[in-house]
């Protein structure tokens, strides 16, 4: 099987991106954003769905997180398109459901090429630190636009900000991690009735 890898630039006037994925690596990470939350999101993301990532952005925070956090979304769904190629042999569909202490969040993927976010999380309050949760949805935004990817994430129940976003991003990388997964049993075809996705 070829290696499933993929890296990408991008650089507009707000940020500057690099970011290079395996999908099937071991959960190495070096990430660098400038927001210490965000790279602890997603060094959970790639320890969790055993993701080799790099990161490093250099972008205006010093106006808002907003730009760094939403591109870096793209970036990341640009580059798990690239790395999976024309998509023959995966499992397509992921589902996790993963608790943290008093947090339980569910996570459902299907890489159908049709983009959708269903976001159904109301957090208790919006900031940890100086990150604003609010932000976790533009991130999936984000990256469900660039990756066409229909993405259903929602809270089953929780009340610790911290909680809520690390159980969002972890339960991700399982439910992604399962749907890049190869399936011995289609080798070369599409999981698709259609011949295509």
């Amino acid at each position: 099987m070829a290696e499933r890898i993929a890296k990408i630039e991008r650089t507009t006037k707000e940020t500057s991106i690099t970011l290079e994925i395996s999908l099937d690596g071991r959960g190495a990470s070096v990430v660098k954003t400038g927001i210490p939350f965000f790279d602890h999101m997603l060094t959970a993301f790639s320890k969790h769905g055993l993701f080799d990532l790099k990161v490093c952005c250099d972008g205006d925070i010093q106006v808002d997180y907003h730009h760094t956090v939403e591109d870096v979304g793209i970036v990341l769904g640009e580059s798990i398109k690239k790395a999976l190629g024309d998509k023959c042999g995966i499992t397509r569909f992921g589902f996790f459901l993963l608790p943290m202490d008093e947090t339980l969040v569910r996570v459902s993927i299907d890489l159908s090429n049709r983009s959708y976010l269903s976001y159904a999380v109301q957090p208790v309050t919006y900031y940890i630190k100086d990150f604003n949760i609010a932000l976790v949805k533009e991130f999936f935004q984000g990256l469900a636009n660039a990756l066409g990817a229909n993405i259903h994430i929602s809270l089953e129940y929780g009340q610790e900000p911290h909680h809520i976003a690390e159980a969002i991003f972890k339960g991700f990388a399982r439910a992604l991690d399962q749907a890049t997964h190869i399936d011995p049993r289609i080798h070369e075809d599409l999981p698709s009735t259609k011949g295509m996705i």
